[in-house]
């Protein structure tokens, strides 16, 4: 799906100086690496502050609890997305309540979140999928009606934009993740926070620092959930490429498009007026029929395998019918574009080292196997 070798190479002697800077001054933890990386993402963001966490998941915990959500509380999250972001709100103590997805982008339902609204919901998630904005607006109007935080999940799509503003820049916070696969990926795990808001910066500093004010001093419950300064040192060298990288994602994007025009049994990736993609995942969508709605899905990617070509499904069972959210009833049928969704999504290479080549013969592979 990705070569991380071939990224590797081309930046091997910026990233070898970065960490032998990070040896040589031996200091490992909250250091002056990751200080710099803060500020220089939260500014890449539109924000004014930035709290580098130890993943994205840990952006996403640690965000909702700044926000004021404990146990009994209510979290509306997407019921198509990665399993973390229900898993935050859960290792809160409070409840994940799953709305249904738009048929087109793939990204949450504003009229399923307002359905979903009760006394007790006491945040809204938005996850910005595959490198695409959500429809950011109409939920910003939600939150603001019902006086809620709306916290962005842009674990996937840093870089994107709405309206010519980047992604993470409109909630009350935004949660980063800098798993080593995505756009702008650490060497391990690593996460951030962005928002413009000085009480929680200063609340998110002390939450991921077990609650500390001062060196033996706790005033709350808190985390051991603090940025390495090593995967700070690498992600800033990163991030002086990511604009580039994405550029080159949209160009290898636009030829994928180009070779989907006009095929049938395919649905290459939907990108409404005034968004720009970060494709941080090439998705299409292979539509179903019949009773097994995966089958055409599933033919493609048997094909692509034969072929020696990587393809992933993300993701292939909804939140809300995961044996982990049994206890919450839900049931097929309850959310039903997530559920079709989850039969026919399917994900193709791209990374910005690949040729124009090797997307023509993914793209050709992809055509062999649909439904004549």
């Amino acid at each position: 799906m990705l070569d991380l070798r071939a990224q590797f190479a081309a930046m091997e002697p910026e990233i070898r100086a970065a960490i032998d800077q990070v040896l040589a001054s031996q200091q490992f933890v909250l250091g002056p690496q990751v200080e710099a990386f803060e500020r220089e993402l939260a500014q890449y963001c539109g924000r004014r502050a930035g709290i580098g966490v130890a993943s994205g998941t840990d952006a996403l915990l640690l965000g909702l609890r700044a926000c004021g959500v404990t146990a009994g509380d209510e979290v509306i999250v997407p019921a198509f997305t990665f399993v973390a972001t229900a898993g935050a709100v859960s290792a809160l103590g409070a409840r994940p309540v799953f709305a249904d997805i738009e048929p087109d982008t793939l990204n949450v339902s504003p009229e399923s979140v307002a359905a979903r609204i009760t006394p007790r919901t006491r945040a809204i998630v938005a996850v910005h999928l595959y490198g695409l904005a959500a429809q950011i607006q109409p939920l910003l109007e939600l939150a603001a009606q019902h006086h809620l935080p709306l916290i962005e999940d842009n674990a996937q799509s840093l870089g994107a934009t709405f309206g010519g503003r980047k992604l993470g820049s409109f909630g009350t916070l935004s949660a980063i993740s800098f798993y080593p696969s995505k756009n702008l990926g650490a060497y391990g795990d690593a996460g951030m926070i962005v928002t413009d808001s000085e009480e929680l910066t200063g609340h998110l500093k002390k939450l991921r620092h077990h609650g500390q004010t001062a060196p033996g001093l706790s005033i709350e419950s808190g985390w051991n959930s603090r940025l390495d300064e090593i995967q700070a040192a690498v992600l800033r060298v990163k991030l002086r490429h990511l604009d580039a990288w994405i550029q080159k994602r949209r160009v290898l994007a636009a030829i994928y498009d180009q070779r989907f025009s006009g095929a049938v049994g395919i649905e290459p990736p939907q990108v409404p007026a005034g968004c720009e993609h970060s494709y941080y995942l090439y998705t299409v969508r292979i539509p179903g029929a019949g009773k097994d709605l995966a089958e055409r899905r599933n033919r493609v990617a048997r094909h692509l395998t034969e072929r020696g070509i990587a393809s992933a499904v993300f993701y292939p069972i909804p939140l809300h019918l995961q044996p982990l959210y049994a206890s919450l009833g839900g049931r097929p049928g309850d959310l039903p574009v997530a559920e079709r969704a989850a039969h026919e999504v399917l994900s193709l290479p791209i990374y910005p080292e690949m040729t124009r080549e090797q997307v023509d013969r993914v793209a050709a592979a992809v055509v062999e196997a649909l439904p004549g």
